[in-house]
């Protein structure tokens, strides 16, 4: 019994002792440096209104992503950040991975890389697959749903269910040049969590590492009072990545606090322009600073999110100024001013 309980000892220190460990400074940074300026926006086709409607069979729509990731592509984007959902696997597994492969091939078309959101902690707290609900009129992100949900988010943190889908994941894309990061856990904490969210985010970190990706990993600081959740993330993120909704003055004190951490930096979300973060102000000084800027939202759709935060339109009329996104539907910029600066700063770049 002894034999058996020291050899399994062993094991399990091998095993562990082969999990990937935090990128060092060094490795981070080369990294960085060999990718464009990284600029691009949070992606859902305008036809889904969630995470689960982009990704379940019945309503997953390559032609919409197509021509929108085209859309993308004509103002130098070079990166989108897109959400997966845990209960798409569960339903349909293989056929969650062939739909991820088919979106992978058509944004690497536009020149596009990716960056993959496991779990997330906003909105609504009850995901269900199936036909999701149509949007309510003139409501911000009416119907996207958080993953895995609550309470599942603390009652399954050490499930076998979520660590399986996320190694799976892991192990079938962990090497694939057309991923650029694995951001995996979105605001956690958010919707009054806190600390709740502890378990499940050390976990996934856990189990990441254990998967041992050649892509990054990192989970974003978005909400400066979280002390723990903050303090874990931005010392277990290969990259700092973080989300800023403030004036410039505001952005520009937390740049200098995350400098010192002596790390790349991405900005994953930004842009809400009637809070005065929009792309005049807020990119250039993104690319000043060399952080990867990648505002909210593409192209106006059944996220609703022209709409600002807290105040609905009921009538569902367009408001007089949008909240995010830059294209309508047709593939016509919202402002064409914008179109024209974020061309020619990813220009600019490349050059």
């Amino acid at each position: 019994m002894k034999k058996i309980f020291f050899t399994a000892l062993i094991l399990t220190i091998t095993f562990n002792s082969l999990a990937q460990e935090r990128w060092s400074r060094e490795k981070a940074q080369n990294w960085y440096e060999e990718h464009d300026w990284l600029s691009g926006a949070n992606f859902i086709p305008s036809t889904a209104i969630n995470q689960l409607e982009m990704w379940q069979e019945e309503r997953f729509d390559p032609e919409t992503i197509d021509r929108e990731l085209g859309y993308a592509e004509s103002i130098g984007f070079n990166t989108m950040r897109v959400y997966l959902h845990s209960l798409a696997y569960k339903a349909d597994k293989e056929g969650f991975k062939n739909r991820m492969e088919e979106y992978l091939k058509i944004a690497d078309s536009h020149n596009i890389k990716t960056m993959f959101v496991f779990f997330d902690d906003v909105w609504d707290a009850n995901p269900e697959i199936g036909k999701q609900r149509d949007p309510k009129p003139g409501i911000h992100n009416s119907g996207w749903v958080q993953d895995p949900g609550f309470p599942e988010s603390v009652d399954m943190a050490d499930s076998n269910e979520l660590e399986s889908y996320v190694k799976d994941i892991l192990n079938t894309f962990g090497d694939d040049e057309r991923i650029l990061l694995w951001d995996l856990y979105n605001e956690p904490g958010n919707n009054d969590k806190g600390n709740k969210s502890m378990a499940l985010l050390k976990n996934v970190f856990e189990w990441a590492r254990e998967a041992n990706p050649s892509q990054p990993l990192s989970a974003g600081l978005w909400r400066w009072n979280l002390k723990d959740l903050n303090t874990f993330q931005a010392l277990n993120s290969d990259i700092i990545t973080y989300h800023c909704y403030d004036d410039p003055e505001a952005h520009t004190r937390i740049i200098e606090l995350l400098k010192t951490h002596g790390r790349p930096m991405i900005c994953t979300e930004y842009m809400a322009r009637t809070r005065n973060n929009t792309f005049a102000n807020t990119l250039p000084l993104l690319k000043e600073n060399n952080i990867g800027a990648i505002n909210w939202g593409l192209v106006n759709g059944k996220t609703n999110t022209i709409y600002a935060w807290n105040t609905p339109i009921e009538s569902g009329e367009e408001p007089v100024q949008w909240f995010h996104d830059v294209f309508r539907k047709d593939g016509t910029p919202y402002r064409q001013d914008e179109a024209n600066l974020i061309k020619k700063l990813n220009v600019e770049s490349e050059n």
